[in-house]
């Protein structure tokens, strides 16, 4: 199904994500003057914030939590806009959990004291350090890598270096960039850039290679068009290359007849891992609880990773997913990022691209 393809370097993404309007976001049937907010009602309704909802994922999660007895309502934005809003949020809460952000913004809401911490039942079924080893304030649900990717049947010249398709003439306008800043892939891609060009004495820790390379990246790539997969973009021959999550290569080989070949570096491709928390301030803080606990088990896991390609965290479900989704994340190697120090700069980093590469 997976073509490997020349594999060497990725540096992109773009997903976009679905986002699903807010509406009656009252926190729960709690009564604030019981002195027990915290608890919730077991009828209460859940606002679940995720950036985790397209392609179908809210629909299959919203019919499955009903199932389940869990009164939800699924409120959906891209990873930097859903980790804002709960930063905003924090001194009045709306949301009571947050699930499918990375690493990355989790440690961002960490830090602000926006994410509660809770130890899930399914807590000794997970990697202790795929999560918040340091404080249990996150948990791990689903890993997948984010990858270049290219159709074998139409291309014949992928380049040793995915660097060249933001540097090589001989590919402008053949690769998909998404400018799209305020979304989680995007970031990713962003960081995965910048921390292989990290100088301390560069301007906001970078050198200037790695800021020259960014610049190139947006400069010379064909613009995400709002609507359009990346995928129909391939077989319209308006585009060679993208990135995309490792779980969606599956799909959309099935759907447009393509080979998927991928490039990817010796020193990996990144990885993104989806966390859950419950959103501190929640007042429904015990459903709250009992909906990560249904969320991450392994046979709710285990159903996902059978509906999605995807690749659960949970070891109890991996027997689930798809061997070939399994065989392909085994053989990606991992691209090391310091997601601490990221958080620390990427709000800088993404203020610079915004205003001096994309406008």
């Amino acid at each position: 199904m997976f073509g490997a393809g020349k594999k060497k370097l990725a540096i992109a993404g773009a997903t976009a994500v679905a986002v699903l309007a807010l509406s009656g976001c009252a926190g729960g049937d709690t009564d604030a003057d019981t002195g027990d907010a915290g608890a919730g009602a077991s009828d209460a309704t859940l606002i679940v914030y995720t950036n985790s909802n397209s392609d179908g994922r809210g629909e299959w999660l919203q019919a499955q939590a009903e199932e389940a007895g869990f009164d939800i309502e699924i409120v959906g934005l891209g990873g930097a806009d859903l980790t804002n809003r709960i930063i905003a949020e924090k001194n009045n809460p709306v949301g009571d959990v947050v699930f499918g952000l990375n690493n990355m913004f989790f440690e961002q809401l960490k830090a602000e004291d926006a994410i509660a911490a809770y130890e899930p039942s399914w807590s000794d079924e997970v990697p202790a350090d795929a999560g918040d080893p340091a404080d249990g304030v996150y948990w791990p649900l689903v890993q997948q890598a984010i990858v270049t990717v290219y159709d074998e049947n139409t291309v014949t010249d992928a380049p040793s270096d995915t660097d060249d398709l933001a540097t090589d003439s001989a590919y402008a306008g053949r690769y998909e960039v998404n400018p799209a800043l305020g979304q989680a892939t995007p970031q990713l891609v962003l960081a995965s850039m910048l921390t292989r060009h990290l100088d301390e004495d560069g301007d906001l820790g970078v050198s200037d290679d790695g800021w020259e390379l960014v610049e190139a990246y947006y400069a010379n790539g064909s613009p995400v068009v709002e609507g359009t997969d990346l995928y129909a973009r391939i077989s319209r021959g308006e585009v060679d290359y993208g990135v995309l999550p490792s779980s969606g290569i599956a799909a959309r080989d099935e759907e447009y007849g393509t080979t998927t070949g991928m490039i990817v570096p010796e020193y990996g491709v990144p990885y993104v891992t989806e966390q859950v928390s419950v959103i501190n301030g929640s007042a429904n803080e015990q459903r709250a609880q009992e909906f990560i606990d249904w969320l991450g088990s392994a046979e709710v896991q285990g159903a996902f990773a059978a509906e999605f390609n995807a690749m659960p965290v949970n070891e109890g479900a991996v027997a689930e997913a798809d061997p070939e989704v399994v065989a392909l994340l085994d053989e990606l190697p991992r691209q090391e990022i310091d997601f601490g120090f990221v958080s620390e700069h990427l709000g800088d980093w993404v203020e610079k691209v915004t205003l001096e590469y994309i406008g």
